[in-house]
């Protein structure tokens, strides 16, 4: 019975996670500038996938398309999981752990997507949109905390490795120690996929706000 149990918890764990990889990884940034005509993106600037390196192209709305639908991939597959699990006999604890492990599914996805040899965007704005789709209270405190670091800094870099540090102990005292912690893995990926930013950062060279316009995704 335990065994059976486990298996089946197992399961559902992966179900969760690959439904959402496989919603995280479809690569809009790619897609929409071959369909701009604008090449492949990835061979552009910081050859990303995301919304910033898209935006290097000069075309500001294939940019903000590219940022949310990155955003929305993130937040519709917590919305799908937590459809899912509207059975009224799931735990709240259950639909929790559900949405948090398909939210987490879609930030990998976006990522290390498998399509592109696990190289993908910095997951900025992945991780705005499952936020939202979580708990979106939380997701305006990232939103605040960014617009108040970038007031200050004038960094979109900082900004977003801020809040997203900032983001699991909004969690942790707003909702539960889970969420905190999903929340928690996700920006230590999320700041190490910056890691290029942070180098520059620290030797005075990250471009700022307003002398090279970017959008808060990458």
């Amino acid at each position: 019975m335990a065994d059976t149990i486990f298996t089946a918890l197992l399961i559902g764990i992966a179900v969760h996670f690959l439904a959402g990889y496989l919603f995280g990884s479809i690569p809009f940034g790619l897609i929409f500038t071959r369909m701009a005509g604008l090449g492949d993106i990835r061979a552009i600037g910081s050859k990303n996938i995301g919304a910033t390196n898209v935006l290097r192209t000069g075309r500001k709305d294939i940019a903000f398309a590219t940022l949310l639908a990155d955003m929305l991939k993130g937040t519709f597959a917590v919305l799908l999981a937590a459809y899912i699990a509207g059975d009224p006999h799931t735990s709240v604890l259950e639909k929790n752990l559900g949405e948090l492990i398909t939210g987490f599914g879609a930030f990998i996805g976006h990522v290390f997507p498998v399509w592109l040899r696990f190289r993908g965007g910095k997951g900025v704005a992945t991780y705005i949109g499952v936020l939202l789709g979580f708990f979106w209270p939380a997701a305006l405190a990232f939103g605040a905390i960014w617009l108040f670091t970038a007031f200050v800094s004038r960094y979109s870099s900082l900004s977003a490795l801020v809040a997203a540090v900032l983001t699991p102990v909004v969690l942790y005292f707003m909702t539960n120690v889970q969420a905190a912690g999903f929340f928690a893995i996700m920006s230590l990926i999320l700041i190490i996929k910056h890691h290029a930013n942070i180098s520059r950062l620290l030797a005075g060279t990250e471009t700022k706000i307003g002398k090279s316009a970017a959008p808060v995704g990458g």
